[in-house]
């Protein structure tokens, strides 16, 4: 059984570190939750488990080693090395990288897509991926100085959507906007004080068309030229007092703002 000093747990903790992952292009995900969806997505290297929890998912184990996983046995004190959570469920897996890039994301033909420009809290980050997943997004570009995707909270955050989409990181943001109009989508640019509402452009069935929503930081906004740079500058409309919504509300209101003109039910005839 491994002990916190064994070489395999002292490896896969260093992955707590960027550097490490972008070194080794390896991530931990921790949870039976996540590690069921590493593993349904083949990205699944390594699964480090407690007696305890290795006896509760007997099953997702057997599927892991089945798809060529090692299977490591832990000590609980050696879990809660490998764990970033408080309290850790047991299991800890060690995943390939999976992003791809923009041109092939783009291949696909994706309706939605959202890209983050230099957005550095990683939970807001997550939280936006696991959004876009829910909307019926194809793709998420991390670009510019967005935090990395591999982030153990923007993993957490993301509740497994990380798994389910084609992924994109390090774009430059110009370029980005560039190649995603060039695919035929429509970019549109979340901002405070954009020209245009997002009700009305809905009702004017202005989301219609394939499109890639643009979200900036929460403290910075989208820089100014990559916002004038898109096909439309829109806000999210304030009804009440607040001054604005946080990062990750304002990106559920737009995406699915989207998914509705893009799964409307068809009246009959």
């Amino acid at each position: 059984m491994y002990t916190p000093r064994t070489p395999r747990v002292v490896a896969a903790r260093k992955l707590h570190a960027r550097r490490a992952r972008e070194e080794h292009r390896r991530f931990l995900v921790e949870g039976p939750q996540a590690v069921r969806e590493a593993v349904a997505s083949g990205v699944a290297v390594e699964v480090f488990g407690t007696v305890e929890a290795e006896e509760r998912h007997r099953a997702l184990l057997d599927a892991a080693v089945a798809q060529g996983a090692r299977r490591s046995q832990v000590t609980a004190e050696a879990l809660a090395c490998l764990a970033e959570t408080v309290h850790p469920q047991g299991l800890v897996a060690v995943c390939r990288h999976r992003d791809v890039p923009l041109a092939e994301a783009l291949a696909g033909g994706p309706e939605l897509v959202a890209v983050l420009v230099d957005i550095r809290d990683p939970g807001n980050a997550g939280t936006v991926l696991r959004t876009a997943d829910a909307a019926g997004a194809g793709a998420v570009v991390f670009a510019g100085q967005t935090v990395d995707p591999y982030n153990g909270k923007c993993v957490r955050a993301s509740a497994g959507s990380l798994f389910h989409l084609d992924l994109v990181r390090g774009a430059e943001p110009v370029a980005a906007l560039a190649a995603l109009r060039a695919a035929g989508l429509r970019t549109l640019a979340a901002h405070l004080r954009g020209a245009a509402d997002l009700d009305r452009v809905e009702a004017a069935g202005g989301l219609a068309a394939r499109t890639a929503w643009l979200f900036g930081s929460e403290a910075h906004g989208l820089p100014e030229p990559l916002a004038a740079a898109a096909d439309a500058v829109v806000r999210v409309p304030i009804h009440g007092r607040a001054e604005s919504l946080n990062l990750a509300a304002a990106a559920a209101v737009c995406l699915y703002a989207s998914a509705r003109a893009h799964h409307a039910p068809v009246e009959a005839e």
